[in-house]
């Protein structure tokens, strides 16, 4: 089979053809038809992620496909069950071993496509916004890097939760995807006026920052007293510094969020919030964007995509 392979931290990954591995008891082997492409991926291909793979690799965090065959004493999901899995590595290839109790059966109306761009996004934007901020309706919710993968469904959710939805990104054609999206306003986060924006519009109630650098700053100086701030990433590459005598003066609360971290310690909390959002997407709620759909051998244009932030929504590499 054909896979994508790490062998060297700092450096891109090759094209391999490898057999094809074989299910051990527990796990389920799925012919994976899309891969979505994540800011993790270009982390971890660095050595710089939160976890560390063992040297060769196959880089994909997230994938969907269908199982074709399952370990010994494995009880399903059964053979041509549709599935979408957050495997953390491996969804670069033609073929994967996957702990069967960690795929998700994806409805017969989701795509392949859209189901490799669904699980991340939208579950890092659901559990953070509803489990960990606690967003009220009629709270202003500032979402920063609004047209990215992540910050793009965390206005959709956002605004489904009943926020007001402030969304910041670069370019009016960014902006308009935003807007698209549900945002009540849009403000482009290469004006020097930013903060004077978001006082204009009352200030902020939840910030949803998965771009850090000097923009943290300024979400910190519009939030409003016992306001929140949700740290997701740093797509910027600048992981910002935070004055505790700021926190204490305002009453706010910044909160470290890493969605993939939950499967170690509350992983029904995933399973759960999961299931909601599939229940959204089955009712027509959700939509995901995936701006750019790519053969196995683009990967190299999709990670500069990524790495460049030339993208909006998900980039989704297809096997087939």
């Amino acid at each position: 089979m054909r896979a994508w392979q790490v062998e060297t931290l700092g450096h891109p990954p090759t094209l391999h053809h490898i057999a094809q591995p074989v299910p051990m008891p527990g796990q389920a082997l799925v012919r994976i038809h899309a891969c979505g492409l994540n800011f993790a991926d270009l982390l971890m291909g660095d050595g710089k992620y939160q976890t560390k793979p063992a040297l060769p690799f196959i880089p994909g965090l997230e994938l969907a496909g269908e199982v074709i065959a399952l370990g010994a004493d494995t009880t399903g999901p059964t053979i041509g069950t549709r599935v979408a899995c957050y495997s953390g590595q491996g969804g670069l290839a033609d073929y994967g071993c996957f702990a069967a109790d960690r795929l998700i059966k994806i409805p017969n109306t989701m795509s392949y496509e859209d189901a490799a761009a669904f699980l991340i996004a939208y579950g890092t934007s659901h559990l953070a916004l509803d489990h960990k901020a606690r967003v009220q309706p009629g709270e202003t919710l500032y979402v920063t890097g609004a047209a990215g993968g992540v910050g793009l469904t965390a206005v959709e959710i956002g605004k489904r939760m009943g926020a007001r939805v402030i969304a910041s990104a670069r370019g009016a054609d960014k902006l308009a995807v935003a807007r698209a999206a549900g945002a009540d306003h849009v403000i482009d986060s290469t004006s020097p006026d930013v903060l004077d924006q978001l006082r204009t519009l009352g200030g902020v109630d939840v910030t949803y920052d998965a771009v850090g650098g000097p923009g943290f700053e300024v979400a910190m100086r519009a939030t409003r007293p016992d306001g929140r701030i949700l740290a997701i990433g740093f797509a910027s590459g600048d992981v910002p510094l935070i004055k505790a005598n700021h926190l204490l003066v305002k009453n706010i609360s910044v909160m470290g969020f890493w969605w993939g971290g939950y499967l170690a310690f509350a992983p029904k909390l995933l399973d759960d919030s999961l299931a909601t959002l599939l229940t959204w997407y089955a009712a027509g709620d959700l939509h995901p964007h995936v701006s750019n759909i790519l053969a196995m051998e683009d990967l190299a244009t999709g990670l500069d995509m990524l790495r460049n932030r030339s993208a909006t929504g998900k980039i989704v590499i297809r096997m087939t």
